[in-house]
């Protein structure tokens, strides 16, 4: 897939676990690892801004575009 999910990257730099994300997004914790995983077909906006909110971060710090796929 073309787009890829760095939320592991950020969840390490600001030292999150995925439980801890888990609680402050309020998503299982199945959901989660699939997202993290790049395995997710689909995000909501809400979900990813709530992510950005708990990461503190911009949405392009999680997806990034790889045009060469």
């Amino acid at each position: 897939m073309a787009i890829i999910v760095n939320l592991d990257v950020m969840m390490a730099k600001r030292k999150m676990s995925l439980n801890e994300l888990s609680e402050r997004v309020d998503l299982t914790l199945s959901n989660l690892s699939i997202l993290k995983t790049g395995k997710a077909k689909a995000i909501r906006f809400s979900t990813l801004e709530s992510i950005c909110k708990a990461l503190d971060c911009q949405p392009g710090d999680i997806l990034e575009f790889d045009y060469k796929k």
